[in-house]
This record gives C-alpha cells, sequence and structure tokens, in this order.
C-alpha cells in the first residue's frame, strides 16, 4: 500500500484509537461512518456477505474521509489475505489464529520479499494500478500495512507467549467472547474472572511491543478498558448500531400513543 495509514500513524504516536465492525456490504454505509470522525472500520468478509468489489468500493469510502479500512478475512488464508491488501486496506485481521507457526505463515503472505513471499502486482489499487510504482510498491507495504490477528480460544490463549514473540505482528485482538466461552462461561463478558484475564493478557501484549484490542458492548466499558491498556477498540457492529437504535425509537413511540 503506497497511501497514508492513518491508523498505524496513530497507534505509533501513542494514541489508543476506536472502531467498529461493518457487516452491511455497502460504501454509502461505510461513508456514513466514516463521517462520524470514527478512526477504523472493520470490513467483516468472515461473517458478513461483503465481496471483494464492495470491500475496495468501502475501502475508498473510508479513505476519502481520513478512516482507516481494515478488512477481516476467513481465516489464515493466502488469496483472502492477497487481495485483501491488494484493494488497499491498511490492515488485514485474521481470525482462528492459534499458533506461532499460523502468525509466522500470515507473515508470510503480508509480506514482500525478502521478509515474505506476498505475490506481485503493482496494477492494483494498492499499487496505484501503474507499473511507475513496480520499485517503490514492495518496500513502502512492508513498512506500511498492519498485521492483526484474533486470540479466540483456549489452544491461542495457551500459546500466547510464543505468539507474541513473533516479528512483524502488530495487533492482537482479544475476541471476549470466546475467551468467555473457553472459561467455561460463555457470554458473561463481564464476569470479574474473565476481566481479570483480560487485563493479565493485555499486559503480555503490551509488554512485547505489540497493540491490543478488543470490543466495547456499551460506553461505560470504555474508561475501563483504556485503564486497562487496550489500544485498538471495537464498538459494536453496523447492522446493531441500526436495529438497536431503531428498536429505541420505535419502543418510545409506542409508548407514547399507548398513553
Amino acid at each position: 500500500m503506497l497511501r497514508q495509514n492513518f491508523l498505524k500513524q496513530k497507534l505509533e504516536s501513542g494514541r489508543a484509537v476506536i472502531g467498529t465492525w461493518a457487516v452491511i456490504p455497502s460504501p454509502i454505509v461505510a461513508d456514513i461512518i466514516a463521517a462520524s470522525g470514527i478512526d477504523f472500520i472493520i470490513i467483516d468478509s468472515e461473517h458478513g456477505p461483503i465481496n471483494f468489489e464492495t470491500a475496495q468500493q468501502m475501502v475508498i469510502a473510508c479513505e476519502s474521509r481520513g478512516v482507516s479500512p481494515v478488512m477481516r478475512v476467513g481465516g489464515v488464508i493466502e488469496a483472502e489475505i492477497l487481495r485483501a491488501l491488494d484493494i488497499g486496506t491498511h490492515c488485514v485481521q485474521v481470525p482462528n489464529v492459534t499458533t506461532r507457526s499460523d502468525v509466522e505463515r500470515l507473515v508470510k503472505f503480508f509480506k514482500y520479499p525478502p521478509t515474505g513471499n506476498r505475490g506481485f502486482s503493482p496494477f492494483t489499487r494498492a499499487g496505484n494500478y501503474s507499473l511507475e510504482n513496480a520499485r517503490t510498491l514492495t518496500t513502502t507495504a512492508n513498512e506500511n500495512v498492519l498485521t492483526a490477528i484474533h486470540i479466540e480460544g483456549k489452544d491461542a490463549i495457551d500459546n500466547i507467549d510464543e505468539i507474541l514473540q513473533t516479528p512483524y505482528l502488530d495487533i492482537v485482538f482479544l475476541g471476549l467472547f470466546d475467551i468467555s466461552k473457553s472459561m467455561g462461561m460463555p457470554g458473561d463478558v463481564d464476569n470479574p474472572v474473565v476481566l481479570r484475564f483480560l487485563e493479565t493478557l493485555t499486559g503480555k501484549i503490551n509488554q512485547a511491543g505489540k497493540y491490543p484490542g478488543t470490543i466495547v458492548t456499551n460506553v461505560g466499558k470504555m474508561s475501563q478498558f483504556l485503564n486497562m491498556g487496550i489500544k485498538y477498540i471495537t464498538y459494536s457492529v453496523d447492522c446493531e448500531m441500526l436495529s438497536s437504535n431503531y428498536k429505541a425509537i420505535t419502543s418510545n413511540f409506542r409508548s407514547l400513543i399507548a398513553q
């Protein structure tokens, strides 16, 4: 990627960042969210119906507002990671990572030689569609793109110390719901035991020089997680924000007309 990576610059300056998930396949919705001044939007092709053509349009909408587009792919899948990078995302977020060898493999997919073996074409949005950029694209992209993983299950948690030793890993996202499940209390993300575990993992990630991330499900949790040392916070999902707000408005309206 030849363009400015807003997310990388903010994290490297010491700033915590706030983003959200996008499962609605719409550049217009992405543009509306980006207009809020949010730091990043995760274009979710793992759980959402977003294809790469629509994802590229969403990337363009994000960048036009100074917002970093992130894309979640389906796993440590070379073809998906390559396409996500070629459409110009600032970061690719990879789920289902459980071992250091998983991370080493995806770093190979993320980086051009000599660091990795990413497939090379300057005729992409990341290369600004031009042969002129062929000599600079590989070096610039290797420095510019962020690598993010999800820690989702017991195996990954057990291997966290080895995972954190992997070079070129930037963001480690802690899936709170998956962590609660692995501890035998699925969905109980406010349980003090879960939160203490989250704090321990966050401390390890920060100590390793990586950026810890997680999801926040209500505004009240933001301060707690920032104080814990979380640097990469995602708040809710576009469909949930639409649904919950319209449900609240409809409920209030029904109450008024019932009086």
